[in-house]
């Protein structure tokens, strides 16, 4: 018990943490529980109560969800988004794949999952940054966030790195963190990389928080520092996690799209300023049972949240807004399968959005990649991977850095692979 409640609080609070009662010989006779049927009879009414407070919490907590999408109250003024791919460098034509192999892991490590793309300045000598979350296993110990850049010059990978540990930031917090999770990544209106990693202090994944870490001043080193864990409930700041990439702002800014995960599932999006300060939230979509949202540019003021569904025989359900954000409504879901699994989308230009995804109703062996130009009927344009029986080819990434489409994803929960694409131009196109 005392490690879970070191977990949850800070160091300086544990020493006042007391239990509401205790059962001891120094209690008055009236009070002691005299018999085995009395213990067991405290006991179912001990776990009423804790039901009933979780119960309320949940209740408490979705009323409050409600309250923050009811409209854009919670959000500045409309800030229009930025297209990745510049209208000369998105071209039409069919996708060629260019290269594909595993990104590098850092030595002895066994696992890897969840995948984050990132696409660098034009000036940087890095096109891309992969961030992703390894160890021994998921969840285990000695998970940690490990990085590679792909080199302009030497068109590779470097060799991986871990750069964020779970103990180095829990002693700059000042409490515990149990396991590091998925990373999410940004440049800010000044060029300086952020950090949105998934951990937990206690329980599971459904207790995670969102930690805002960001890069150390005056270097260019994947050398980062927590910020803080982002603001988000009234109960404890958990059950709040990152998966998809932001949308990037015209005023430097961005919005950061998360999920709520204890009991119902609700998405959300963060608004931050060029700095990577928290402007406000504003709830996605009315249904509870949509996570791990990923925001796709129709254009700089409408976008697309296409969503993973926890149900059986599920499909990949959408929100829809046409103000930047301020206000999102429920659309029928696609007609593609989805196993209750993650999705990566990108908006490139105008008419041109990419989706990956799982296109079964169960298992994920297979890994698709698609384009469309509505955002509502979809084509094929590549098998990302395939197997059998209990392979594994799943959470894509999807990012648009040197006039190419890159896509990463995990393999097995042993490795992260990526493939890149490039348009094939039509003939008596200008290039």
């Amino acid at each position: 018990m005392r490690g879970a409640v070191m977990a949850m609080f800070p160091n300086e609070a544990i020493e006042d943490c007391r239990p509401l009662w205790s059962f001891s010989s120094d209690l008055p006779q009236t009070l002691q529980v005299p018999t085995k049927i009395g213990r067991m009879r405290l006991s179912v009414f001990v776990r009423a109560v804790c039901v009933l407070c979780a119960g309320l919490v949940i209740f408490g907590i979705e009323q409050w969800h409600r309250q923050a999408g009811a409209g854009g109250a919670m959000l500045p003024a409309i800030a229009p988004a930025v297209w990745p791919a510049s209208q000369t460098s998105a071209q039409t034509g069919t996708w060629v794949l260019e290269a594909q192999g595993p990104i590098p892991m850092p030595p002895h490590t066994l696992a890897a999952h969840a995948s984050n793309l990132l696409a660098m300045p034009p000036q940087h000598p890095a096109a891309l940054t992969a961030f992703w979350f390894a160890g021994d296993r998921e969840s285990a110990p000695n998970v940690q966030i490990a990085a590679s850049q792909w080199d302009r010059r030497g068109q590779q990978w470097t060799p991986a790195k871990f750069v964020v540990n779970r103990h180095a930031v829990a002693e700059k917090l000042g409490y515990g963190i149990r396991r590091l999770g998925n990373p999410v990544a940004w440049l800010d209106g000044d060029g300086r990389l952020h950090l949105f990693v998934v951990a937990t202090g206690f329980g599971g994944w459904a207790a995670s928080r969102i930690l805002q870490l960001q890069q150390s001043t005056g270097t260019n080193e994947l050398v980062f520092e927590p910020v803080r864990v982002l603001p988000l409930s009234w109960w404890w700041n958990i059950s709040y996690l990152v998966r998809n990439p932001p949308l990037n702002l015209a005023d430097g800014g961005m919005v950061l799209p998360v999920h709520f995960e204890l009991g119902r599932k609700f998405a959300s999006a963060l608004r931050f300023d060029r700095q990577g300060q928290l402007l406000g939230m504003v709830r996605i979509s009315l249904q509870g049972d949509r996570l791990q949202p990923a925001l796709v540019m129709q254009s700089p003021t409408a976008w697309w949240a296409l969503m993973r569904v926890q149900r059986p025989s599920g499909k990949i359900a959408v929100a829809h807004t046409t103000d930047a954000g301020l206000h999102w409504n429920d659309l029928p879901d696609l007609t593609l399968d989805n196993p209750d699994a993650a999705v990566a989308g990108l908006g490139i230009h105008i008419g041109q959005a990419v989706l990956a995804y799982n296109p079964s109703a169960s298992g994920r062996t297979t890994l698709k990649l698609a384009e469309s130009a509505n955002g509502v009927d979809w084509s094929e344009v590549s098998i990302l991977g395939k197997g059998e029986g209990a392979a594994e080819f799943s959470y894509p990434a999807v990012a648009w850095a040197d006039n190419k489409l890159w896509v990463s994803y995990t393999v097995d929960r042993t490795h992260i692979a990526w493939k890149s694409f490039a348009r094939s131009r039509i003939a008596g196109e200008s290039p």
